[in-house]
């Protein structure tokens, strides 16, 4: 049950503004065009998206000016170019791209592998005063909460406390992410029509307390890795706030930076 989406933009919604006060680059201009597009469903995950001269001819620019706002979208994630094909919607039900976000990687074989999923709790409460600022929200408004483990080679590695925008998630409950398969990020865009496009990150080093240490199988005090992520949409909307902690005894969090 995806919710509802703005139609696809009309002719006249796709018209430039290059004078006042606002004005930015064209191809800046090309680029949220196109961002309007793919926030409105006109062209869905996976979907291939006009080529570079359809889109000159769209929006009456030179195909120059459409690759470089295409470039920026590349870079961003929200689009993926594949050599003779096209250019496509990201999708985080691509392999390559499914765990995009989840940076903790095994000190002996480099990579994530196989992950194990299993959900230990899913309800509908109030969100806290400070869930709800981070996921700009009324005070008492609903948010679905989440409570989830990782496992890695049958190992619990990652518990993740989840909170989710109750009004963009109606109909998620415990069963329907038991049977979900794959990263929850593909869920939430192939049933709710909710793509995480970025997220902002906290790190900081905290001690174990009794619930945590015995779901995560380490001794009490402990030492574990907190992240707390929060998660965007289009037009940086925050739609998800997740405080995981994660033990990295045969594990390191590792980041590219360029």
């Amino acid at each position: 049950m995806a919710n509802a989406l703005p139609p696809p933009l009309s002719a006249e919604d796709t018209s430039l503004e290059v004078s006042g006060p606002a004005f930015s680059p064209l191809y800046q201009q090309i680029k949220a065009l196109i961002t309007r597009s793919l926030q409105g469903g006109e062209w869905r995950p996976g979907e291939a998206i006009p080529s570079e001269i359809e889109l000159a001819a769209r929006y009456k620019v030179s195909q120059g000016t459409v690759r470089k706002a295409i470039d920026e979208l590349a870079t961003e994630n929200l689009v993926v170019r594949r050599q003779g094909k096209g250019t496509f919607v990201a999708t985080h039900a691509e392999q390559q791209v499914q765990y995009r976000f989840l940076r903790l990687v095994p000190d002996a074989e480099g990579k994530v592998g196989a992950v194990e999923r299993r959900f230990l709790d899913c309800r509908r409460v109030r969100a806290p005063a400070e869930v709800a600022r981070a996921l700009e929200l009324k005070a008492g408004e609903t948010v679905i909460q989440v409570r989830r483990l990782l496992s890695f080679g049958g190992r619990p590695v990652v518990l993740d406390d989840i909170w989710l925008n109750g009004a963009l998630f109606r109909g998620l409950t415990a069963e329907r992410l038991a049977d979900s398969r794959g990263a929850l990020y593909a869920t939430f865009e192939a049933e709710f029509g909710v793509r995480m496009i970025r997220a902002e990150e906290k790190l900081r080093a905290v001690a174990a307390m009794a619930v945590e240490a015995e779901l995560l199988q380490v001794a009490l005090g402990a030492p574990l890795l907190s992240v707390e992520r929060r998660t965007l949409t289009y037009g940086d909307r925050p739609v998800e706030l997740r405080r995981g902690l994660y033990d990295t005894t045969l594990h390191h969090y590792r980041n590219e930076l360029s």
